[in-house]
């Protein structure tokens, strides 16, 4: 699988497989590296903004995965920064926190899509490598309403850095409601 996954990078992304991957979460960025390198790409990655651009400015990748929210500032700049070196770089914007203002700045800046996490290897690269104008098919197992929920409420909680009382302040829920949802199991 992972051959043929290779040998059909090698068809779809040209001479420069060049790919910077910025992500602060670092095992994140340690397995989308991995699982990007064996489809092909020439993998660099970086942990935050100050790090990307600079090493944009070195030499801007064919392809890009940015991280919205990064510790030092917001991805959008690394896109922007990418797309004043090169015009033809493909970027996507992967985010735990997507909403449709976002979205539009960053396809303005030149952002080719915008993922939201969790997004796995096989989403990233369809992103990479979708021909403009081409349809997104819809997925086969979509999560639940009630997975994004619990999804939503954990990136709050972990940005609290897992503190019950602000978590509940900031999404205005009671902190005995938010006990009980963070003590049950995941909805599929």
């Amino acid at each position: 699988m992972i051959e043929e996954t290779a040998i059909e990078a090698a068809d779809l992304l040209g001479d420069d497989r060049s790919l910077l991957i910025v992500e602060d979460d670092k095992p994140f960025l340690t397995r989308l590296a991995r699982a990007m390198e064996g489809r092909g790409f020439t993998v660099d990655t970086a942990e935050s903004v100050e790090e990307a651009v600079a090493k944009v400015k070195a030499g801007a990748p064919a392809f890009a995965v940015v991280d919205m929210r990064l510790g030092d500032g917001n991805g959008l700049d690394v896109v922007a920064a990418i797309r004043e070196r090169r015009d033809d770089a493909r970027t996507i914007i992967l985010t735990g926190y997507g909403n449709i203002a976002t979205a539009v700045t960053a396809v303005k800046l030149g952002a080719v899509d915008y993922l939201s996490k969790p997004a796995d290897a096989d989403d990233v690269f369809a992103a990479l490598t979708r021909i403009s104008g081409e349809k997104i098919a819809p997925p086969e197992n979509p999560m639940s309403a009630d997975r994004v929920r619990w999804e939503h409420i954990q990136r709050v909680y972990e940005m609290c850095d897992r503190n019950v009382s602000e978590t509940a302040r900031r999404l205005n829920m009671h902190r005995r409601t938010l006990q009980r949802i963070l003590a049950k199991r995941a909805p599929r």
